[in-house]
């Protein structure tokens, strides 16, 4: 079976294009509905941001990513080592996968979206389980942003 190589999603926001970029850029804020801890971190590109994950299940993880880009306001994106929940597991020899956040304004808030990719570059053994889990996790995360920025 053939992967593809990236998963891709678009939501509209109800929210003004500074806020959703608040939400993303600002460490500790994406923590909040990303559900890492990220108390008193930042995202600077070129440096890695680490935290404890917060999501129920997988409390014993480190959420890990080198940020890459941080354009105000339109693009933000990280890499990190998909679905790796194995603490005994070393992924430090794995190719990583590019996650970016890009936005645009559109008719009643901003349009977001979020594109990742390199799959190809997961060892065969876990791309599978990395992509749909991934997939999976888009799908919430997504709905996670928007509900967030519902209460903002």
């Amino acid at each position: 079976m053939h992967l593809p190589d990236r998963i891709e999603r678009k939501i509209l926001l109800k929210a003004p294009r500074s806020q959703v970029w608040r939400a993303l850029a600002d460490a500790e804020t994406f923590g909040q509905w990303f559900g890492v801890n990220l108390d008193g971190k930042r995202f600077v590109a070129g440096e890695r941001t680490q935290g404890q994950i917060t999501y129920p299940g997988y409390e014993h993880l480190v959420w890990d990513v080198m940020v890459a880009r941080v354009e105000p306001e339109r693009v933000f994106s990280f890499r990190w080592h998909p679905y790796a929940i194995e603490p005994q597991t070393d992924y430090s020899q794995e190719s990583e996968t590019q996650v970016e956040f890009e936005l645009e304004d559109f008719k009643g808030g901003t349009l977001l979206k979020v594109v990742e990719s390199g799959f190809n570059g997961i060892p065969e053994a876990r791309r599978l389980k990395a992509f749909r889990m991934d997939s999976r996790g888009w799908d919430e995360q997504m709905a996670n942003i928007e509900e967030f920025l519902s209460k903002a």
